[in-house]
């Protein structure tokens, strides 16, 4: 079916054909089933009119780092945080992303796929059309084959589009506190292979960091991945310069992401190598911490930058990428073009999904935000309140 959207007041995009921001006043728009097939001053023939009223439209945004496959919350980590305690006392005490790990194994897939359904469709309320979504709460080999399907089930379910990322490497379980090779042997020989046979993941993630995964592990698992079919990506330089980004670039990862900490040498290598920088400044707020990832360095420098949420239920529950782009221009040096860049075409970019998604062109996925908005200046200024009118998802409004 043929859909025409009239009386726009004008649409902003970033053009990949043009590598530049285009503002397109006095437009139509031409969709045909879920891909847009023309744009100009008028369009051809369709059975379906939508009266955009006067409102600005850009492109969905794309999430492109979520985690969000676990059961329950953790609020009183959050009062643990605000009484002084960092994430890594946190984490010492139990906490962090090892106290994750029992809700989601005691769960059944069922109960999982229910509770998860609800928390991924409230992207949609914010303007997200696309999600990256990681497992990394099991840390067994079934329970991350169930979080894998539950995704699975989810990108069925929901409007939402969800790229499953497998992320076993997240932390070390209990039963492997002591054994730490033990576990990266079982992730490289049982989770990968066993991932690889149901073909639920696109990519493959790990949190390199002091205590977590070192990087002779972090490459040996990146490694057996590629092999296996999946793309790496990083948690990398968060906390401290473990020198994550330029393994980033060493592995061909699409995407690392954090870099609180990244070196010069690991900015320089990623930009060679053409590595994607996610920031993700909402983490830096909720854990309340001052250090932002330096993104006017990283794009000085040549790199790319995308911008996600990290939505976790440990370290940064903010679902708005709108909020994520008033961060990114208040306190990573990013211009409100570049964060908007950062938050729709990069943001594909971070999950290979360029050609398709994170821009309005003919031949893209109709994903598209109907603001009650002049420009995109307001997105960033108008902090915490999302003036979305309406979302189309693969040609589709939402109601």
């Amino acid at each position: 079916m043929k859909t025409k959207i009239t009386n726009i007041g004008s649409i902003v995009t970033w053009s990949p054909e043009e590598d530049k921001l285009l503002t397109l006043p006095n437009v139509e728009i031409l969709v045909e089933d879920s891909t847009i097939i023309q744009i100009s001053k008028t369009v051809g023939e369709a059975e379906e009119e939508i009266d955009a009223d006067g409102a600005l439209i850009t492109p969905g945004f794309v999430d492109s780092h979520t985690h969000p496959i676990f059961s329950g919350n953790r609020a009183n980590e959050f009062g643990m945080r605000v009484s002084g305690k960092s994430y890594e006392e946190i984490a010492d005490r139990g906490g962090g992303i090892i106290s994750s790990i029992n809700g989601v194994r005691n769960a059944s897939e069922d109960q999982l796929f229910e509770e998860c359904l609800e928390r991924v469709n409230f992207f949609l309320v914010h303007g997200t059309t696309t999600i990256e979504a990681k497992s990394g709460y099991g840390l067994t080999v079934e329970d991350e084959l169930k979080s894998l399907r539950v995704i699975k089930r989810l990108n069925e379910a929901s409007p939402l589009d969800i790229i499953p990322t497998f992320m076993g490497a997240h932390a070390f379980p209990p039963e492997f506190k002591n054994d730490h090779q033990g576990y990266v042997r079982v992730i490289c020989d049982e989770m990968i292979p066993a991932v690889a046979e149901e073909n639920l993941a696109e990519f493959c993630d790990v949190f390199c960091e002091n205590g977590y995964f070192n990087l002779e592990d972090s490459e040996k698992i990146l490694e057996t991945g590629k092999k296996y079919g999946l793309t790496p990506r990083l948690h990398a330089d968060e906390f401290m310069d473990s020198g994550a980004a330029v393994l980033s670039a060493k592995v061909g990862a699409v995407s690392a992401d954090h870099l609180m900490a990244v070196s010069n040498e690991g900015i320089l290598k990623m930009a060679e190598a053409g590595v994607i920088a996610t920031l993700l400044p909402g983490t830096t707020l909720f854990l309340g911490k001052t250090k932002y990832a330096p993104g006017r360095k990283m794009i000085d420098s040549g790199c790319d930058i995308a911008l996600a949420t990290d939505f976790n239920p440990g370290s940064c529950t903010i679902q708005s990428i709108p909020h994520i782009i008033s961060l990114a221009n208040l306190y990573c040096g990013l211009s409100i073009e570049e964060a908007f860049k950062g938050a729709t075409w990069n943001g594909a970019k971070a999950i290979k999904r360029e050609k398709q998604l994170g821009a309005i062109a003919e031949g893209f996925q109709a994903d598209m935000l109907f603001w009650e908005l002049g420009s995109i200046e307001e997105i960033p200024y108008w902090m915490g309140s999302d003036r979305i009118l309406n979302v189309m998802k693969a040609g589709k409004l939402l109601e």
